[in-house]
């Protein structure tokens, strides 16, 4: 709930930043408290009074917070905040820290986060409004969906695999760069083809040197760890094509496989006849190559990168 609350909040604050940082806090001073409040209510329904339910509680505000921080572009901030998890997370397969430990440092990375969030919103609303018309809610439904679905995916993992989850998360601090980086080089092969046809040679080739640039490090870290390799990669490879493409505004044709995914890989166990593990693996794939036709398709038009 709260992944596809964040997601759905997050690019409907970015249309809002558009026109003026004023307009995406008001966004995100009204959406983050109602995206916590209701992540937080479905995980007591679903976990009842309990840890689960506080866990939920917290991730909801850290999910909030993370996203309002990067929408008003503080990512240091929420670097620094990240730091004692982070560090305590890649140490975990050597060294289990103790269960003081375990509990305080995700919560000092929960209070750290909503600090900054606090810092940073009260800093966007101190500027100059600028009037003028939101955009409709309804263009930030696919954002939405595919949070919802990427939560449903790595929660999957998660329960096969714990560590496999401490590997993807980790991993998507290097996904943003390579995000990034693809608009580097794809602008780069813009101003180098002097064809249409070049240019989307080019523009895959800039695709799969990214691609790999985020799967193989992702591969090693699952050897390292002892999960699966070939699911760990399926799953990180869906996610990060699909935040691509959405970076460029491709957003249902991005959603719709990472939705079929989630439904496959949640749907097919319950029939009894395919293992939760082989029905992730069987949606991952059919949404890695529906998105890889998506990106060359989308990505290699000039248009995309002008």
């Amino acid at each position: 709930m709260s992944w596809a609350w964040s997601q759905a909040l997050s690019h409907r604050a970015y249309s809002r930043l558009a026109a003026g940082r004023h307009e995406a806090g008001r966004t995100l001073l009204v959406g983050a408290p109602l995206g916590i409040v209701a992540a937080s209510v479905t995980g007591l329904l679903v976990a009842g009074p309990g840890t689960a339910a506080l866990f939920a509680v917290g991730q909801s505000c850290y999910l909030a917070a993370a996203g309002l921080l990067l929408v008003l572009g503080h990512e240091k901030l929420l670097a620094a905040a990240l730091l004692p998890v982070v560090a305590a997370a890649a140490a975990q397969p050597w060294w289990q820290p103790p269960e003081l430990l375990r509990t305080g440092l995700p919560l000092l990375t929960v209070l750290l986060a909503t600090a900054a969030a606090a810092h940073a919103l009260r800093s966007a609303l101190r500027a100059a409004p600028t009037p003028g018309p939101a955009p409709r809610m309804v263009r930030s439904l696919p954002y939405g969906l595919f949070g919802l679905a990427a939560g449903t995916l790595t929660a999957g993992a998660g329960h096969q695999e714990p560590y496999a989850v401490i590997v993807l998360t980790l991993s998507m601090g290097p996904a943003e760069w390579l995000l990034y980086r693809y608009r580097g080089l794809a602008v780069a092969a813009l101003h180098a083809s002097t064809t249409p046809r070049g240019f989307r040679l080019r523009a895959a080739r800039a695709l799969a040197v990214c691609g790999v640039a985020y799967l193989v490090p992702l591969a090693l870290g699952a050897v390292l760890v002892g999960a699966s390799t070939a699911r760990l990669l399926l799953l990180g490879a869906v996610l990060w094509i699909a935040l691509l493409l959405q970076a460029f505004g491709v957003a249902w044709p991005s959603a719709a496989p990472c939705l079929a995914a989630a439904a496959t890989a949640t749907a097919l166990p319950l029939t009894g006849t395919v293992s939760a593990p082989t029905a992730q693996l069987i949606g991952c794939t059919a949404a890695v190559l529906a998105l890889l036709a998506v990106a060359v398709h989308h990505l290699g038009r000039p248009t995309a990168h002008a």
